[in-house]
This record gives structure tokens, sequence and C-alpha cells, in this order.
């Protein structure tokens, strides 16, 4: 997986190309950006949350459930001195689903891709490369 992230004339305004999708990232005013997208750390949020639906919806899927309007809501609190980065997520299920299948689809929702690598190690290989 690949993402590509460019300048665009804006103080902060980056353009995201992953495969053949574009998005913008930029950051809010307060923080020297001129808000034309969500910021990186909004992105993490969003990554998170649609990674999660989108985790159950499958599972949800191959069982034979329907999931109705099923929402996932993260809110993402960066770490401060002294304590760990923070994300809270708040799942709405339909209430007609039945308790069972909501613990079910909570327990597959902590297995997806976004959540087992944030809750990981994770390692980086960085490198210069000269245009």
């Amino acid at each position: 997986m690949r993402a590509i992230a460019r300048r665009n004339g804006g103080k902060l305004r980056q353009d995201v190309t992953i495969r053949r999708h574009e998005l913008t990232a930029d950051e809010p005013p307060e923080h020297g950006g001129e808000d034309e997208g969500p910021s990186p750390q909004e992105l993490l949020a969003a990554s998170l949350a649609s990674c999660t639906a989108v985790t159950m919806e499958m599972y949800a899927q191959r069982k034979g459930w329907d999931v109705g309007d099923l929402q996932v809501d993260v809110n993402y609190e960066p770490a401060q001195r002294g304590s760990p980065t923070r994300f809270k997520m708040v799942v709405r299920f339909p209430k007609e689903m039945p308790e069972d299948q909501r613990e079910r689809l909570m327990q597959i929702g902590t297995k997806c891709p976004v959540h087992r690598t944030l809750e990981g190690e994770v390692m980086f290989d960085e490198r210069v490369e000269l245009a």
C-alpha cells in the first residue's frame, strides 16, 4: 500500500494520491494551514473509524447479519507530556440488533488492520532521495 503527498501551493496543503484516488490534507488556520482538507491526524482517526466499520460489515455479511445503519465515531487525542495517544471509539448499532451480535462485532472491530497497526509495534524504513 502506498500514499504519496505533494505540496500544492498552500502553506501546508498536501495533495495525497492513493492508487487512483486523490484527496487533500491541510491544517486548520490555528496551526498555520488554510483548512482545505482534514489534517493528517484527522485522517488517522478516519482510517481507524472506516477500517473498523468495514471490518464489522464484512464479518456481518459473511454471517448473514443485517447491521443496518452501523456508525463508528472516533475521537483522536494526540499524546501529551506524560499521557499516551488516546482513541475514543463509539460504535452505534441499530437497537433491534441482538446483543450477542453486537458483542461479537465489537470483538471483530478490534481486529481491523488499522486497529492492529496502532496497537502493535511499528517500524520505519526511511531514506532520502534527491530529485
